[in-house]
């Protein structure tokens, strides 16, 4: 069986070293904003590019505590608007919804997947403050045109970096091309913990002080609370396993991409297709996507084969039960992608020789 991922085979690459990682932090008695995180915020803020970095619970309480800092330091309010795709992930838009903010969805790129920033403009309001680019699949969603809209109107730009830790834009990282950036360290991605995690990433340091204060129930001080904040702290063990990681993030992107180089040369099945082919540092591949109108029956073929596949994601989020607001919106674009796409196996613990059955495989589809 080829497993869409498997957690055990990436963590065991590193085991001595997070298990020598973790035995200190249990030595050290200090499991809550201590050494191990401090360390972890100076690693991640240098390797992204920014001058700070706040490590928080989760990667949706990131986002979520960039825009409550936002309203906390008077750049926005309840009610105003925030342009995100409307192919992302729930969680992008329950960070919006959270702090009273309105999402307004905008179709992606057919060929990107991305945010389509010719669409941008007619979508922008008096109400409209802030943009928020999703690097879905681990591709770069930031374009020149989207920066330039962003100073034209004023608007905030936020970053979700959940599924694009080392991916790049020229010379830059994303995480560092916006005003904030939240990331996600949940297991699965590019860079993950052994549970939850997540950061801010950002050049403001009002904004990452607000930050740092709301994670830890709105206190600067012990028993002083200056804001209504909340619990969202990365621990120090979360910490140590992400400060090994961090050492090997690069190796591991370039084993996907040499993955998925050998999926678009060789998987040539006229059934399937492919997003348009990025640069390679503008990918890191946490999910290779493929799209092919008999989904379920190839997903099915796959599995027969001992082949795990995933699909990211069944519903799109203007059909779900928690967005009855938009359950009249039609989005074709984004509906074609949700009932269409079919993630291949793809990471560090995957081979070629895996690839190339998969490939095989998919080839003998018909």
């Amino acid at each position: 069986m080829i497993e869409l991922i498997s957690l055990k085979k990436r963590t065991k690459a590193h085991s001595e070293e997070i298990l020598q990682a973790v035995n200190e932090v249990v030595e050290s008695g200090q499991y809550v904003l201590g050494r191990q995180l401090m360390l972890f915020e100076q690693n991640y803020a240098h390797y992204i590019g920014t001058k700070y970095c706040a490590g928080v619970g989760n990667g949706l309480e990131a986002l979520t505590l960039i825009y409550r800092a936002y309203i906390e330091l008077g750049k926005l309010k309840p009610g105003d608007e925030v342009l995100v795709p409307a192919n992302t992930y729930i969680a992008s838009i329950l960070a919006i919804t959270e702090n009273g903010l309105t999402p307004i969805p905008i179709e992606p790129s057919p060929d990107t997947l991305e945010l389509n920033d010719e669409l941008i403009e007619a979508h922008i309001t008096e109400r409209t403050k802030s943009i928020m680019i999703v690097h879905l699949y681990g591709r770069c969603a930031y374009t020149e045109r989207i920066s330039l809209i962003c100073k034209k109107y004023g608007l905030l730009l936020v970053e979700d970096n959940a599924q694009a830790h080392g991916c790049k834009y020229g010379s830059r990282l994303t995480g560092s091309l916006g005003d904030a950036a939240g990331h996600s360290f949940y297991p699965t991605k590019n860079l993950g913990a052994l549970g939850d995690g997540g950061a801010v990433t950002t050049n403001d340091y009002e904004l990452v002080e607000v930050i740092r204060a709301m994670r830890n129930y709105g206190s600067y001080r012990r028993y002083s609370f200056t804001y209504k904040g909340i619990n969202s702290r990365l621990d120090e063990i979360q910490a140590a396993v992400l400060n090994v990681e961090l050492k090997y993030l690069d190796m591991e992107n370039e084993l996907r991409r040499q993955i998925a180089e050998y999926y678009y040369a060789n998987i040539s099945n006229p059934l399937v297709s492919f997003p348009a082919v990025s640069d390679s540092p503008s990918n890191v591949w946490h999910i290779f996507p493929i799209f092919c109108d008999q989904r379920d029956r190839l997903q099915e073929y796959l599995s027969s084969r001992g082949i795990e596949t995933q699909v990211n994601y069944p519903i799109p989020p203007h059909h779900q039960p928690a967005m009855k607001e938009w359950s009249n919106m039609y989005l074709p674009v984004t509906e074609r992608i949700h009932a269409t796409e079919l993630s291949l196996p793809i990471g560090p613990e995957h081979t070629l020789e895996e690839a190339g059955f998969i490939t095989e495989t998919i080839n003998a589809f018909s």
